[in-house]
């Protein structure tokens, strides 16, 4: 048996793991650390469900390793011009911010744009940089964008990402085992932010959008990555909303989070408790998403 020295997205490093990684890099010392986490995902054909190889992930974990001093990884070569702190600076977008005031009839039909890897995504970016109140989210994995036009202006953004790994509520609520939370957690999306521009007060447009989205993302997802989403969740925190958009639009509470944070080394809460919020996307989610197959 091999002894575990590393856990990370779901992959169990053990020392015959170590072992193969420190062959690899002295076979290939010619190797920038981009290229040998390509390399190592070939060797142990890690890959996406849509057959991409899990190159972030794979480099992500190889720093973790090397900076607990398990490996050796070659130099940086390039610093990527593309860096936080420039991510963290978008150029200011010019918006129409005249007060709109109305029925949500007299902004309708609402036009839902799928903005992922389109030359509208970069809009997308800056309207939450700008005016969401945690910022820009930078997922890593998959990511679906919506951006919301009345007669071509701009009035909400939607941003879904892939689902956490362990959510005991929605764990809970949906009655897999830890296998099959494994191998189809992918199938959920979670959402990381949803602005409305604060000077568009129409009501029920929120959990309008909501239902719009609800309707579509399965095959938005699928034409993105290869595969559907069955469900989606978020967090609320209780201390600045009340989650009721969400709850016009279906979606259940099932749970408080710990407050610990996905990165918690103390085991102790470090921040607001928030609400766990899920929609399944289909009468049968549980058999699309495993349980009792």
């Amino acid at each position: 048996m091999h002894s575990v020295i590393l856990s990370y997205r779901g992959r169990t490093i053990t020392a015959a793991d170590l072992d193969t990684i420190r062959a690899l890099l002295s076979a290939h010392p010619e190797l920038s650390r981009r290229a040998f986490s390509q390399r190592l995902c070939e060797h142990w054909d890690w890959r996406q469900p849509n057959g991409a190889l899990r190159d972030m992930v794979a480099r992500s974990l190889l720093l973790a390793l090397h900076r607990a001093g398990h490996i050796a990884l070659p130099p940086v070569r390039q610093q990527p011009p593309n860096n936080a702190t420039a991510r963290r600076r978008p150029t200011p977008v010019a918006l129409d911010t005249h007060p709109l005031e109305c029925c949500l009839g007299e902004v309708r039909p609402l036009a839902l744009v799928a903005v992922r890897r389109t030359p509208q995504e970069g809009l997308y970016d800056q309207l939450i940089a700008q005016h969401h109140y945690l910022g820009p989210a930078h997922g890593v994995g998959e990511q679906v964008k919506y951006l919301a036009f009345s007669q071509g202006r701009p009035l909400a953004c939607l941003g879904f990402t892939s689902a956490p790994r362990h959510l005991a509520p929605r764990d809970r609520f949906i009655g897999w085992s830890p296998a099959v939370r494994r191998a189809q957690v992918h199938l959920l999306g979670y959402n990381t932010r949803f602005l409305i521009l604060s000077w568009v007060r129409v009501p029920h447009l929120a959990s309008h959008l909501l239902g719009q989205v609800a309707r579509r993302i399965a095959a938005d997802w699928q034409a993105l990555y290869g595969h559907p989403v069955h469900y989606l969740e978020t967090f609320v925190d209780p201390e600045r909303f009340q989650g009721t958009c969400y709850r016009a639009a279906n979606w259940r509470f099932l749970g408080l989070t710990t407050g610990r944070g996905k990165d918690d080394l103390c085991h102790r809460p470090n921040r607001s408790r928030k609400q766990v919020l899920g929609l399944p996307l289909h009468p049968d989610f549980r058999r699309r998403l495993g349980v009792g197959v």
